[in-house]
């Protein structure tokens, strides 16, 4: 996927303002049957192993639905200054915090979870999934070793020149790639990559594949509602990530090579997590597998 686009509009007002706004517009890379990833994260398999059988009920009933929101553990982030070390920091920090809060909320579903690896790269590399970076793609989440993979410096490359001042456009992209290991460890995962091996053509894999992806939105917009407060994710964070993930749309891309989303179901599902902590409803909102296609576009 190329590199984030300017976004068509401006966001404005208040927070609440900005998710209401959002949230009223309907919320919402090539797609391989190996390896699926996007331009600043998705997820990556190894090739030839096949999906064992799981349930569709396992990604429209999962029990984390059920729990409810992400309690706050008063994550507090270190400013990312110039040089690799200082987002290794950042990232770091904020990883720790999301192994607090999913550790939480997988024992409030009885679910067993083990927080995923991490690789922060500086120099090209291997994993088992493949080697990287790949062309325009800063971040990937590897299920074969359950690891998440973040360039260091190809983080803020591929963010079109984002102000290190802006943290919450970096820290979504990691809380994205944690959303895949969640899917990972509830059993989603292996239920949307058993559905794209399935799939009768390119255009429904590559809707699988954004049911997927929009669905690691959402958690991560989730995770950032929960802790918002001390974070802490001001009017103006909060618009420099919105901007930035409305610009990171495929929708001018070809259907069958469409798996992420557009510019506004990749905001949208953002704010949707984001809401959810709000307003109580918690990680229900994160089901797209039981929405409709309209909103997984």
């Amino acid at each position: 996927m190329p590199p984030r686009r300017p976004p068509r509009r401006s966001a404005g007002g208040t927070v609440a303002g900005v998710v209401g706004g959002l949230a009223a517009l309907g919320v919402l890379g090539a797609l391989a049957m190996a390896l699926f990833t996007g331009n600043e994260g998705g997820t990556m398999r190894a090739g030839g192993q096949a999906p064992p059988n799981v349930s569709r009920e396992t990604a429209t009933a999962n029990r984390l639905y059920a729990t409810g929101t992400l309690d706050p553990g008063g994550c507090r982030l270190p400013r990312i200054g110039p040089g690799a070390e200082s987002m290794r920091r950042f990232m770091d920090v904020l990883s720790d915090c999301m192994d607090r809060s999913w550790t939480r909320q997988f024992g409030k579903a009885a679910m067993p979870f083990a927080p995923p690896r991490r690789v922060f790269w500086e120099q090209p590399g291997r994993s088992p999934c493949g080697t990287y970076p790949t062309q325009g793609a800063s971040a990937f989440y590897c299920p074969a070793n359950n690891t998440m993979y973040v360039g260091l410096r190809h983080i803020v490359e591929t963010s079109g020149g984002e102000s290190l001042a802006n943290f919450a456009v970096f820290a979504r992209v990691i809380a994205h790639e944690y959303g895949h290991h969640v899917q990972d460890r509830s059993g989603i995962l292996l239920y949307g990559q058993r559905e794209m091996e399935q799939a009768r053509d390119a255009v429904s894999r590559a809707e699988t594949s954004r049911r997927l992806e929009l669905q690691a939105q959402c958690l991560a917009g989730a995770f950032l509602g929960a802790e918002r407060a001390t974070l802490p994710v001001t009017r103006a964070q909060y618009q420099a990530m919105i901007l930035d993930v409305r610009g990171r749309g495929d929708e001018r891309n070809p259907p069958e090579e469409r798996d992420h989303g557009s510019g506004r179901a990749y905001a949208g599902w953002v704010v949707q997590g984001f809401r959810g902590q709000a307003t109580g409803r918690g990680l229900a909102v994160c089901n797209t597998w039981t929405a409709p296609p309209s909103r997984v576009s």
